[in-house]
């Protein structure tokens, strides 16, 4: 009996050392929000150590869900002494980040490059040029890549020795319940490294029926008692009117003339046909947006029940795991404060992929290494 309880035992740490093999690179998470990011590169096998954040909303959110430290400060405040203290001397270092992106959104038509915004990716470019990390990965709005502080971004990486990657991608693609395209940026110090294309992986796209049909129902204005997440916001009696006119699919040219808003009836109104549209349970989800939750301000009405999505239906449709935690019962915050939080988050399952793509490159690096003479 004992040499079977010490096989067994030697069994488990050999589990253990596998394990902690397979954690080889650590990273840090830069404007990391509620933790989109880090929770894919966790669920990876990636250590994240430390996520940094100006706002405070998301430290409840980040440090209750990931198994990693917040940093409450401002971008332009941190050092490359405290990235270097939070990556611990490891060998493989990752320095992520997803600069505020409402800079360069399509849906923004007032910013410019006098919004301070613009130049945080500068700063995510100085930690970078102070640190020196071996792995850098960004994510952003596509329209980012049609910007100067962008290539300015690259041409500083490529001066530093990177090899670079970038591309845009549909999230739907990768497994997301939800259509997004997103610009992600790899770039490594040991050689040519690639985002890991969504036909080199066992992904299905995901419906919005595949990632929300079992939750329970509600009314508009109704919270689920045992998850308080899954609140949708209430309407006014024409709002009410609107979505039970409306079809899956469909537009407000759907409704009675009585029913369609002035704004629409203008010539500038007349193209936005998507605004008090129900999402189709056979198709991902639009994307989400920071506003998500109130039915005038996308394609965000259920597609079955006379309500605007909750905020869990979206945190899902984020990707983040259905008892992913964002309100702190001491200190809770408002719809306006979790939707902005799960709108600008990284998703999930992005994060993830990013973080496979970055483990198989470390281990093709590895076996190089090993099969060098030198």
């Amino acid at each position: 009996m004992l040499i079977y309880q010490i096989i067994g035992i030697l069994l488990m740490v050999e589990k253990v050392m596998n394990k902690v093999a397979a954690h080889s690179v650590y990273a840090v998470d830069l404007f990391c929000g509620a933790g989109g990011l880090t929770c894919g590169l966790e669920k990876s096998g990636i250590s994240v150590n430390l996520g940094i954040d100006i706002d405070p909303a998301c430290e409840y959110p980040y440090s209750e869900n990931n198994n990693a430290d917040f940093l409450l400060k401002s971008i332009d405040k941190v050092s490359s002494l405290e990235l270097d203290e939070a990556f611990g001397g490891n060998e493989y270092r990752l320095l992520a980040g997803c600069a505020p992106c409402q800079t360069f959104s399509k849906y923004n038509q007032k910013a410019d490059a006098s919004d301070k915004r613009w130049w945080l990716l500068q700063e995510f470019e100085r930690l970078i040029k102070e640190c020196q990390p071996e792995l850098v990965t960004m994510e952003n709005v596509p329209g980012l890549m049609t910007q100067q502080v962008f290539f300015d971004f690259v041409d500083t990486l490529k001066k530093l020795n990177y090899h670079i990657d970038y591309q845009i991608v549909n999230c739907a693609d990768y497994g997301l319940p939800q259509q997004r395209n997103r610009l992600v940026l790899l770039a490594s110090r040991l050689g040519a490294i690639k985002l890991l294309k969504f036909s080199e992986l066992n992904v299905r796209r995901r419906t919005v029926h595949h990632a929300i049909n079992k939750l329970p129902p509600l009314r508009a204005g109704e919270v689920d008692p045992n998850d308080p997440l899954h609140s949708s916001a209430a309407l006014n009696e024409i709002n009410l009117e609107r979505i039970k006119a409306s079809k899956p699919g469909g537009t407000w040219h759907d409704w009675p003339e009585e029913l369609v808003a002035a704004c629409h009836k203008k010539k500038s109104g007349k193209g936005y046909r998507s605004v008090y549209g129900r999402m189709r349970w056979d198709a991902p989800a639009p994307t989400i947006t920071t506003q998500y939750y109130g039915f005038g301000n996308g394609r965000f009405g259920h597609p079955e029940q006379d309500r605007a999505i909750s905020l869990r239906e979206g945190a899902i449709f984020q990707g983040f795991p259905k008892k992913y935690k964002f309100i702190d019962p001491e200190n809770p915050v408002g719809t306006t404060v979790i939707g902005r939080m799960i709108g600008n988050a990284v998703p999930v399952k992005l994060g993830e992929i990013i973080g496979k793509s970055v483990l198989l490159h470390i281990s093709e690096y590895k076996r190089n290494k090993k099969a060098s003479p030198n």
